[in-house]
């Protein structure tokens, strides 16, 4: 949760442009006075020229001088340390230009370096902008106007047409369409009625919506995402350790290096040459690079991700993201929409319509996604009387005077008529048995459709080269059904928690894998994969809590599209890290055999550090070859048959 100042920090700390932005006006100041220097030297005036070059000194010094000093203070050394040595050593042995250059490169390198890390970030804290300052709210002596941070939880709030939404909420009262495309990257408007629930951010379209808010004003679904990714690229990856592991202990021993050069240069008897080339081995050897390598390209990356709906909690998800070879989907929720439904009513010796009675005057009372469909087939059922439930099975009670049995094949033999039953488990359907006075009373299809997207999803994992599996609790044949029409080849069905988090495992031992689902049953597998990615619109807090990766959007082709965005993240940090790499082992040699001097050291240095960071910023444009286009027709599921027109043949 944000605090007050970080929350006005997100909001107004955003960078002017690079020609008005005060941060790199000593850096500026630096390279004019350097400039007119060089300038002056070269016409003869040695006077003005050593006092430009000494204005250019200062000026490039006093950004990172005084915070090395610092850190020295409290025994922290780093790339600063490095470069002030260097810079009093040339002064020292009268080379105030070249200790100048490296002042004003070194000072621009670092606000650059500054502005890429803030880029990166602002995109991220442009999202708390779509929170408006205010918000409409329902109170019994009418409407009244409040500032958003003081609005709370069950308060009911008025969305006009064209307004942001507040906070997250439920709609009590109102019909509309939502635009998320600025929180979760989908373009398409989505419908929305009273039950349905809306994020903060979200543009309403053309009707008013009443709705109650189930977040504070200030701690809501946008702040959240925003506190998870500034917090990310503190918990650091694979190659972010790897750059610290690297960077930390070189910066004393090319103190100990340097130092080493200079007790040779007395030692041949030649200290002034051999000190000369022990600051250039400063400055070669220093990390610069390597230091920001891995960073701006981490924070880059997953501030982009957050824009489409995909929030990766922290640099080693992301990098772990990029290696996946092998994904694992729930059913329920994850490919299909959660929002089953009856499709189908087999009757024996009663009427279809008095099969569902039957069945949803005892479910009336079940919390069970299936128990909801039957009763919203059945709304005018009455409730039965004695209702018990036998756990993992069914649900028994009295209706009309007459025994009711409502269960699973497993408890419920349909006997003569199992070839029906398993027809409907073959056409995706789980069946439920309904029998009354101890006979065989109907059979119930039930049915979760797969989301439009499922099976173009499967197609572009399978583009990326990705293995994909269905883990779920339902049927085999069920399973098989619905896994067939989103193109899923491996199916592992009847599975319980422990089951899919050992399926998990196994699948870990082969091969990077990750593991998408929204239940809490879905938990211990979220945890066990190599990057557990949580349904985070309608899954269970404990399944995004055990997930390394929260997936806020509706459109599943975003996931894909992670995974191509991880792997293009991943590649920019390898080169970036090969080539800081590579400069330190070039530079070095060339240094201490002085081919190269400070000012050459210097600029090739800076360059490479620049190059770094324009290389880090380019994680943060999405790969275009993995963006979904717009659902095809082809892509839509096809209609089945809707409780009604199953009755009404």
């Amino acid at each position: 949760m944000f605090t007050k100042a970080q929350q006005g920090e997100a909001e107004h700390a955003v960078r002017p442009p690079w020609w008005r932005d005060p941060a790199l006006l000593p850096s500026a100041l630096s390279g004019i006075a350097l400039a007119i220097g060089y300038l002056f030297e070269w016409g003869g005036g040695e006077i003005p020229a050593l006092v430009l070059q000494w204005i250019a000194l200062l000026a490039g010094a006093y950004t990172f001088v005084p915070g090395t000093v610092r850190r020295l203070i409290r025994g922290r050394v780093g790339v600063g340390l490095l470069m002030t040595i260097a810079a009093v050593g040339a002064v020292a042995l009268g080379h105030v230009g070249e200790a100048a250059a490296l002042a004003f490169l070194f000072s621009l390198a670092e606000a650059l370096e500054d502005r890429a890390m803030d880029r990166a970030k602002e995109g991220l804290r442009a999202l708390l902008s779509l929170i408006p300052d205010t918000a409409r709210i329902s109170r019994l002596r009418g409407e009244e106007t409040i500032l958003v941070s003081e609005l709370r939880e069950l308060d009911i709030f008025i969305i006009g047409a064209g307004e942001r939404v507040a906070t997250d909420g439920i709609v009590v009262d109102g019909a509309s369409s939502i635009d998320t495309s600025a929180v979760t990257g989908e373009s398409i408007p989505v419908a929305v009625r009273p039950g349905d629930t809306v994020p903060a951010g979200a543009i309403n379209g053309s009707g008013t919506l009443r709705i109650e808010a189930t977040a504070d004003g200030r701690d809501n679904s946008l702040t959240q995402i925003v506190a998870l990714v500034e917090q990310a690229h503190a918990r650091k990856g694979e190659r972010a350790r790897l750059a610290d592991r690297i960077a930390r202990p070189l910066v004393p021993t090319v103190l100990i290096i340097a130092a080493l050069v200079v007790v040779f240069g007395f030692i041949v008897g030649d200290p002034t040459t051999w000190i000369e080339r022990a600051l250039v081995v400063l400055v070669a050897a220093s990390p610069c690079a390597l230091a920001i390598a891995v960073p701006v390209t981490v924070i880059s990356a997953i501030g982009s991700a957050s824009k489409y709906g995909v929030v990766i909690k922290s640099g080693q998800a992301f990098e772990q993201l990029g290696t996946i070879r092998t994904v694992a989907l729930d059913k329920t929720g994850t490919l299909t929409r959660n929002e089953p439904q009856v499709v189908e009513v087999a009757s024996y010796g009663y009427t279809e319509h008095e099969v569902l009675d039957f069945a949803a005057a005892l479910e009336a009372s079940s919390t069970h996604p299936l128990a909801a469909a039957i009763v919203a087939a059945a709304p005018n059922a009455k409730p039965g009387q004695d209702v018990g439930e036998e756990a993992g099975h069914g649900i028994t009670g009295v209706v009309d005077g007459r025994r009711i049995r409502v269960g699973n094949t497993r408890w419920l033999d349909p006997g003569e008529h199992r070839a029906t039953a398993e027809q409907l488990a073959e056409r995706g359907m789980t069946v439920v048995v309904v029998e009354a006075d101890g006979h065989l009373a109907g059979l119930i299809g039930i049915r979760d459709e797969l989301r439009a997207e499922s099976a173009e999803t499967i197609r572009m994992m399978r583009d990326l080269g990705i293995t994909t599996i269905m883990l779920t609790g339902d049927n085999e044949r069920t399973a098989r059904a619905l896994a067939a029409e989103a193109g899923i080849q491996d199916v592992r069905a009847e599975q319980l928690p422990a089951d899919k988090a050992s399926a998990i495992g196994a699948l870990v031992a082969a091969s990077p894998t990750a593991m998408v689902g929204d239940g809490i049953n879905d938990a211990p597998a979220l945890a066990t994969a190599t990057v557990g990615i949580a349904m985070g619109v309608k899954g269970s807090a404990a399944a995004i809590e055990s997930a390394d990766v929260a997936f806020t959007g509706h459109d599943l082709r975003f996931i894909p599209q992670a995974l191509a965005h991880a792997r293009r993240g991943r590649r920019i940090m390898t080169w970036n890290i090969g080539l800081a790499l590579a400069i330190i082992v070039v530079l070095f040699p060339l240094a201490l055999f002085g081919v190269l001097g400070l000012a050459g050291v210097v600029l090739v240095h800076e360059l490479a550090e620049v190059l770094v960071i324009l290389n880090g910023i380019r994680a943060a444009r999405r790969p275009a070859s993995a963006r979904p286009q717009a659902l095809s027709p082809t892509a839509t599921p096809t209609p089945v048959d809707t409780p009604e027109s199953t009755l009404a043949k």
